[in-house]
């Protein structure tokens, strides 16, 4: 079997937010959205096979004439970042596609073809936003009213101990039940925003661990290995990071220093993992002990094509809490994230989330939805 055709994929129309929406990352001066988009790789193959993967902007010649049942030499050549050249395609949205070709050809579930351990999986839902304090209590209660065990705000405010308060005031109201998470995002550019130093990530860490917080993410760069490292040591509470970690190797000092408790790679992100490459890491994490939470992109109205991928690479590992899922009513929601796939993606009574059952990644695509779809790029083998 070989690629013959790849298309990319969009939309004719975005998707419209119900309000302005500015992640808590873009705070203060970050201009907010008001739209997402929708594009994806289309891989065509001479066997009437068709796989799909979320569009990360390499270029679509990389993949034809490729072999679906040799996705680790794809991989090699294009994304795993040992030498030079290795890496920097943004090809993991072509990766993920081949994967998918796969799958379907074996009539099975990724996950079953990677080697299941399980077939559903605790999501946390990850809120994206800045809001008054009291807000984020209300938040919290109807995240767990809609069935979230596990619940994660966001630090970005210039005075740390706002965000203390607004933590707290979430603990409150959500009592001992709710699994809390934070995310500190000191490793994301933001206009305007004083950066903590060491000192005040270190305090932080220590005020959120005596509110029974699970995590901190990123609370600083992930550049400052021995700043983490310093911080992860000083506290029992997990640290978390790594979400922009370009390749698989890159991750290597921070394990070797201690610098993270919880590795979260991200198949998309930075075009260079894909489901073999966070395999890899999961597999490094679980050498040294350590856990993996895998990032999941928003990545716009594409969010289904990359948690789907995440979902199957990580049910397969022995090292995996929980995985990462998007969600801030009312901006982020099903209705503005998972409008293109025909099921989407949701929880049951007990915050866990089912694996999809077709064969690949499981995802069908809405076609009504797009209206008419735009080919932005096309390539074959017999242009």
């Amino acid at each position: 079997m070989k690629v013959t055709s790849v298309e990319v994929v969009r939309s004719e129309k975005p998707v419209p937010l119900p309000m302005p929406w500015r992640a808590a990352w873009r705070e203060p001066h970050g201009t907010p959205a008001t739209t997402l988009q929708f594009s994806m790789y289309r891989l065509s193959t001479d066997e009437g096979i068709t796989g799909i993967g979320p569009y990360t902007g390499g270029d679509p010649a990389l993949v034809l004439g490729a072999d679906p049942g040799r996705i680790g030499e794809f991989w090699s050549a294009h994304m795993s970042g040992r030498r030079a050249g290795e890496s920097g395609h943004n090809a993991s949205g072509m990766e993920i596609a081949l994967w998918d070709i796969v799958g379907k050809a074996a009539g099975l579930p990724l996950y079953k073809l990677l080697g299941a351990r399980t077939d559903r999986l605790l999501v946390y839902a990850a809120t994206s936003r800045i809001l008054d304090t009291q807000e984020h209590a209300r938040q919290v209660t109807e995240l767990q009213a809609e069935g979230f065990k596990a619940v994660k705000l966001r630090l970005h405010r210039q005075d740390p101990w706002e965000d203390l308060e607004a933590v707290e005031a979430a603990r409150e109201a959500a009592g001992d039940t709710l699994m809390l998470l934070v995310d500190a995002n000191q490793n994301n550019a933001s206009e305007g925003y004083r950066f903590w130093d060491r000192r005040t990530a270190l305090m932080m860490a220590r005020e959120l661990e005596a509110l029974g917080v699970y995590f901190l993410e990123e609370p600083l760069p992930r550049t400052d290995i021995e700043g983490l490292a310093e911080i992860a040591a000083s506290v029992d509470m997990f640290i978390a990071g790594g979400e922009h970690t370009p390749t698989v190797y890159d991750w290597r000092e921070h394990l070797l220093h201690g610098a993270y408790d919880i590795l979260q790679p991200d198949l998309v992100m930075g075009g260079n993992l894909g489901i073999t490459g966070v395999r890899k890491v999961a597999e490094f994490a679980d050498l040294s002990g350590r856990l993996v939470i895998p990032h999941v992109l928003l990545s716009g109205a594409n969010f289904p094509l990359c948690l789907a991928p995440s979902l199957h690479a990580i049910a397969a590992v022995d090292n995996c809490p929980m995985v990462e899922f998007p969600y801030d009513p009312p901006v982020l929601t099903e209705l503005t994230t998972q409008s293109f796939i025909k099921h989407p993606f949701r929880i049951d009574e007990d915050g866990m989330m089912q694996l999809p059952e077709g064969p690949g990644l499981g995802v069908e695509i809405d076609e009504a939805a797009f209206g008419e779809p735009v080919i932005v790029s096309s390539v074959s083998l017999d242009d």
